[in-house]
């Protein structure tokens, strides 16, 4: 099977997200907006362009990992045509789904992905606010593909795909799309939603591309108040390096200190954010549900 030469989509892209920061800053500067503040934007910054260094690591990681996994364990052969995009474009989404959605569920992954809930402003800067561990071990939710018989350049283009498209519903300058694309597509109001930490906007629409997914699996929220954006306790800094590690070291604080068994030191790597042995701990589920109750 002849490969095609795919280059680094992400890279190509920079020139793109750069010119379009731009035009969102004078856009919100004009309006008066408080969407920018410029220690936050350079933290965010900060975040992307060590995203993108220490990704240089981390793809061959994942091709290596996904490439041992087509070559040794494919059970079928799925060849580079128009309609293996269509399907890879689909499983592509459903992976994303599921890697973000237990990203919220499970403190292990929480503590890469949190980064990116960790601004308190939401614009096209936020896009940018990546993970420096998380694509370490996040393409473990990818792992099937190979499996499958998508060939890793492939998997590898159409997760580029995905993050570029992303970039742009990180914006308040858009309001709603038409009705059609909001019923089918991730958009800017539906991705406020997942940054808000407005009780009823924890924990919901994790979609990558298409918003279908939070639909059927319940976990889809309209975009009703205006969110309140950040987490429900906020790490309070600029520093990129706290930023990237803070809840990292909270995580082992915890697991370290606590005087329990080794199963239940366990538990603080595979249940929810906030969840405590002693009980003391906030759940955004409880906030939730108590939301709910009072309406």
């Amino acid at each position: 099977m002849q490969v095609p030469d795919i280059p680094d989509l992400i890279l190509y892209a920079i020139p793109f997200f750069i010119a379009t920061l731009v035009i969102e800053i004078i856009i919100t500067s004009k309006n008066k907006s408080k969407s920018y503040t410029l220690k936050d934007a350079t933290a965010s910054i900060s975040m992307g362009v060590g995203n993108v260094f220490l990704g240089i690591f981390a793809k061959a990681i994942i091709l290596a990992a996904l490439t041992f996994v087509y070559l040794n364990f494919r059970i079928f052969t799925i060849p580079f045509v128009w309609w293996a995009w269509i399907l890879i474009f689909l499983a592509d989404d459903f992976a994303y789904y599921w890697f973000h959605r237990i990203s919220h569920e499970n403190r292990f992954f929480w503590a890469s992905h949190v980064i990116h809930h960790s601004s308190q402003k939401y614009n096209l800067s936020t896009a940018l606010r990546q993970t420096w561990t998380g694509s370490f071990m996040s393409f473990v939710f990818w792992i099937w593909l190979p499996l499958l018989g998508f060939h890793p350049i492939m998997i590898l283009a159409q997760m580029s795909i995905s993050l570029i498209y992303q970039y742009w519903i990180h914006t308040e300058l858009i309001d709603k799309m038409p009705k059609w694309f909001e019923a089918i597509f991730n958009t800017p109001s539906h991705h406020r939603v997942h940054h808000g930490s407005n009780p009823q906007y924890l924990d919901r629409n994790h979609a990558g591309i298409l918003i279908i997914w939070d639909k059927i699996f319940g976990t889809f929220e309209p975009e009703v108040e205006k969110p309140v954006y950040g987490l429900i306790n906020n790490i309070n800094t600029y520093n990129p390096i706290k930023i990237a590690f803070k809840e990292w070291m909270n995580l082992f604080k915890d697991i370290t200190k606590s005087k329990t068994s080794f199963l239940t030191k366990i538990k603080y790597l595979i249940k929810p954010p906030g969840w405590k042995h002693d009980n003391t701990g906030v759940l955004s589920s409880d906030i939730r549900k108590g939301w709910e109750s009072r309406n």
